[in-house]
């Protein structure tokens, strides 16, 4: 081979190499400070937000998620049921719940599977959704995963990393 198809093997080979550690570093800044797409559904989770005080007089949450203790009504507690948090349980009172390694998530798990922002859960209409903020691993309900908001039935596992959430009443 000549010394010009070498030069040009090595500056592609370089360029290549580049472009890796540029998309490392994208990926461990989006990790470490949230991604566009985490960005973007918080801000769509904002709209919402902002029309719920109008609909929540039609439907008292606040009092079944204080008084879940008898028969009836939905899921009054979150409890993680796998994972380094087992046992953690957290009382279901209409305000979201965030999921993941940043210290102001509501439920803070350090496992390397999960996201700084990986998850939330919020009520909506009667029943609680869960939301991937756009995280590496994804976010499992039951078996599937979450590309979309989706309704959490009571008892079905929540999987984010190695940690498994369930609704329970």
């Amino acid at each position: 081979m000549s010394e010009f198809t070498l030069t040009l093997i090595k500056l592609a080979f370089l360029a290549v190499l580049w472009l890796f550690v540029i998309a490392a570093v994208g990926v461990i800044r989006a990790d470490l400070f949230g991604s566009k797409a985490a960005a973007k559904a918080a801000g769509r989770a904002a709209q919402p937000r902002a029309s719920r005080p109008a609909k929540q007089p039609k439907q008292p949450r606040a009092p079944r998620a204080g008084g879940g203790g008898g028969g009836g009504g939905g899921p009054s507690k979150l409890v993680v049921v796998q994972g380094e948090r087992a046992g953690t349980v957290i009382d279901l009172t209409g305000v979201p719940i965030t999921i993941g390694r940043a210290g102001d998530a509501t439920l803070v798990v350090t496992d390397d599977y999960a996201s700084s922002r990986h998850a939330r859960i919020y009520a909506q209409d009667g029943q609680w959704i869960v939301e991937d903020l756009g995280s590496t691993n994804g976010t499992y309900l039951g078996r599937t995963k979450v590309t979309r908001p989706m309704p959490i039935p009571p008892g079905v596992p929540v999987r984010i990393g190695k940690t498994v959430i369930e609704l329970r009443k």
